[in-house]
């Protein structure tokens, strides 16, 4: 079974449900550049993972995300091969959970759906709250930044609404506060 990033994974999660789609539409609901989506997809056509959709025209019914009952295509669509499917059928089988206890530790899912729930939150605090090793804890946190999983949180000033696990009227950050991204939120949402 083949290693995959979280962007890959993201990405078979989508075209599972779009039926078919195109690297700019991906793009714009991850919000990342469209040169780098392209170039995941490629990744995944050669490991045969998706495929090109055929044909001059696309329905509705073939990409479920499309407005129009048909429309002629402009775009290089993709599709989920059936390696594909069984993979992400296999996945999803055993949890996203469990994907992320694999590919980083046994902590790392508790880590995000802390801080999913927290808002923006610094290691220090994450550590005691999950009972983990200060070191241990940036390390993590530091390898879901490099997936693109966490992500830092640029103010200065955070309110209460921002950090959920610690409120008061307002903090200001003498820390690294980090925070989950859309990338994560999507593919536990879309992958239940």
């Amino acid at each position: 079974m083949p290693e995959l990033s979280p962007e890959e994974l993201y990405i078979l999660i989508h075209l599972r449900r779009a039926n078919a789609d195109y690297a700019n539409a991906i793009a714009k609901r991850l919000k990342f550049p469209r040169d780098e989506v392209m170039r995941t997809l490629r990744r995944l056509e050669e490991a045969c993972l998706v495929e090109r959709s055929s044909g001059s025209a696309i329905k509705k019914s073939e990409a479920r995300f499309k407005l129009s009952h048909e429309v002629r295509k402009h775009h290089l669509y993709f599709t989920l091969s059936r390696k594909g499917e069984h993979l992400l059928r296999s996945l999803l089988k055993r949890g996203i959970a469990q994907y992320f206890k694999e590919r980083y530790s046994e902590e790392a899912f508790e880590l995000l759906e802390f801080l999913k729930k927290a808002g923006c939150e610094n290691h220090l605090h994450i550590s005691k709250t999950l009972s983990l090793p200060v070191d241990r804890t940036r390390a993590l946190l530091e390898t879901l930044r490099e997936e693109r999983l966490v992500d830092l949180c640029r103010a200065k000033v955070l309110k209460r609404k921002h950090r959920r696990a610690k409120p008061k009227k307002e903090t200001r950050t003498h820390h690294k506060y980090y925070r989950v991204t859309r990338l994560y939120e999507l593919i536990v949402r879309e992958g239940l």
